[in-house]
C-alpha cells in the first residue's frame, strides 16, 4: 500500500467538473492520482514539490489512485467508503462538497440535509451515512485533533428553513455554513429559535 508520494507536479488534468487528475512526478516516474478540485486549489504551480497522502482502490479492470492533502482527509475518505453503497466516487464527492471539517461535523450532527446538498447523495444515503458513521467519526475526530463547535448551527426545527432562504439568496453550500458556525458562537443566538434571527446575522456576516 502505498502511504504518500512526494514529488514534482507534472500536470493536471480536469476531466470533469468533479474529475481531476495530478500527475505526480517522483524519481522519475509519473503516477496518476484523483484529487477533487477543492484540492486542486490548494495545490501550488506546476513543476514545485508537494507531498500526497493516497489511497489504491483496485478492481478487476483498473487500480486506481486517490489523494489528499492530509492523512486525515485521506482517513476520512476510507470511513466513508467503509459505508454499504458508498463508493470511492461518491466520497469524493462529499470530501469536495464540504471539506474535511464540515463534512466530518454534519456528520456527527446528523445533519443529512447538508450531506444530501452533494451531488448523487439522496436522502436516505445521507441517513445511512451518519447512522453508520457518527460514533465512529465523533471518536476519530478527537484522536486526529480535529475540534466541533457545539451548537454552531440552528436547532434542527429550522435549520432547514435557514439554509433553503440563504440558498435562495444566492449564497453558497460553503459560505452558508461558515456562515451559521460563525454566528452560532453567539450564545443568545444560539439559544433562539427563530429562523429570522439566525438568517439576519448571517446574511450581516457573509456581507462583512
Amino acid at each position: 500500500m502505498i502511504s504518500y508520494l512526494k514529488g514534482t507536479i507534472a500536470i493536471f488534468q480536469k476531466l470533469s467538473s468533479s474529475r481531476v487528475i495530478l500527475t505526480l512526478e517522483v524519481n522519475q516516474i509519473g503516477y496518476d492520482l484523483q484529487i477533487t478540485p477543492r484540492h486542486l486549489q490548494q495545490l501550488p504551480a506546476i513543476g514545485d514539490s508537494v507531498q500526497v497522502f493516497t489511497h489504491m482502490q483496485t478492481r478487476e479492470d483498473q487500480t486506481v489512485l486517490f489523494g489528499f492533502g492530509s492523512m486525515a482527509e485521506r482517513d476520512l475518505f476510507r470511513q466513508l467508503i467503509s459505508v454499504s453503497g458508498i463508493g470511492p466516487q461518491m466520497a469524493m464527492a462529499l470530501i469536495d462538497t464540504l471539506g474535511l471539517p464540515d463534512l466530518v461535523q454534519a456528520i456527527v450532527a446528523g445533519n443529512t440535509r447538508l450531506l444530501s446538498r452533494t451531488p448523487g447523495v439522496g436522502a436516505k444515503t445521507a441517513e445511512r451515512i451518519a447512522l453508520e458513521l457518527k460514533s465512529k467519526l465523533s471518536e476519530w475526530r478527537m484522536q486526529s485533533g480535529l475540534t466541533l463547535t457545539p451548537n454552531a448551527t440552528p436547532v434542527s426545527a429550522i435549520q432547514e428553513d435557514v439554509e433553503m432562504t440563504l440558498l435562495a439568496l444566492g449564497y453558497t453550500n460553503s459560505e452558508i455554513t461558515q456562515a451559521l458556525q460563525a454566528v452560532g458562537q453567539k450564545t443568545a443566538l444560539a439559544k433562539n429559535a427563530h429562523a429570522e434571527d439566525w438568517i439576519r446575522e448571517a446574511i450581516a456576516w457573509l456581507s462583512r
